[in-house]
């Protein structure tokens, strides 16, 4: 923390730090973690329509995301021939992982905890030392860094970060393997981004992918998919990092005085005509 912030919370309760602009010196922390040679694997899914986005999430990683890092990207697709050629720095590769396609968007968000899991156990574990699970109908927009590493990450949800627990969509039912009471609960966290260690990762994915099939079995589906369950470990299992809405953002919310800067963002977008079927998105 090089200089602090008075109008945001920098800290957890539990002493983690949140990364906003102005907390970290980033010459500083490249100069720690570059000499390293660490290798960063990038999951993401292109399923269906969402291919579309593909390229505009590759080529603004190419310009903002670990630069001059190992990457190795991670497709999970089912339309491999729609999958774009993206000139990659040194260093930085594709690998494209066939997955089925589905009727249901929930299906496929639920799923997703599952093939991470089989990826890392197959391949990824043998490959990298982080990882990043990242939603591909999002873009670049400016610096992310080594200041993002850690054992396990989380990213707050733009849309809930100036809101208290009680507002959270959590899920509330207890028939769910995904409740969380209420009056508990720390930060509403955000299912486009997850990161960590790989093998911190693999057991969050495995937790996960877990309780989702013991919801299956029950016929109860959680009120967000894998990002209800998500949300339900990282209450009991507390990132050693949080990344503000500044790795999050948007692109239908303006900045404000709390996000001088905007890293990440999910686009605008169509949900009905992307979507094989379409609930109301928070």
């Amino acid at each position: 923390n090089i200089s602090g912030r008075t109008n945001v919370v920098t800290v957890t309760p539990w002493l983690a730090p949140i990364v906003w602009e102005g907390t970290f010196n980033p010459l500083i922390v490249d100069s720690i973690y570059k000499p390293m040679h660490l290798s960063i694997a990038t999951t993401v899914f292109a399923v269906g329509k969402y291919v579309r986005f593909l390229r505009d999430f590759l080529e603004t990683a190419e310009k903002h995301f670990m630069v001059d890092f190992k990457v190795h990207y991670y497709i999970f697709t089912d339309r491999r021939e729609d999958v774009p050629a993206v000139v990659l720095a040194p260093g930085r590769n594709v690998t494209i992982i066939p997955v089925p396609g589905s009727n249901r968007w929930q299906e496929i968000s639920s799923r997703r905890m599952e093939m991470i899991q089989t990826a890392i156990e197959n391949q990824i574990g043998k490959e990298a030392d982080y990882i990043f699970c990242l939603d591909v109908d999002t873009k670049f927009h400016g610096r992310w860094g080594a200041e993002t590493l850690s054992r396990l990450v989380a990213t707050i949800h733009p849309g809930y970060y100036e809101q208290t627990h009680e507002h959270y969509p959590y899920e509330r039912r207890p028939a769910s393997r995904a409740y969380i009471p209420a009056g508990e609960g720390d930060y509403y966290y955000g299912g486009a981004t997850i990161a960590g260690y790989v093998r911190d990762v693999h057991k969050l994915t495995k937790y996960c992918r877990e309780q989702l099939e013991a919801d299956a079995a029950n016929s109860i589906e959680a009120a967000w998919q894998e990002e209800s369950h998500l949300n339900r470990y990282l209450l009991y299992n507390k990132p050693t990092k949080i990344l503000s809405p500044e790795y999050l953002w948007q692109d239908f919310k303006a900045k404000n005085n709390e996000v001088q800067i905007i890293r990440f963002s999910q686009v605008n977008k169509n949900y009905a005509e992307v979507r094989p079927n379409v609930k109301k998105r928070k």
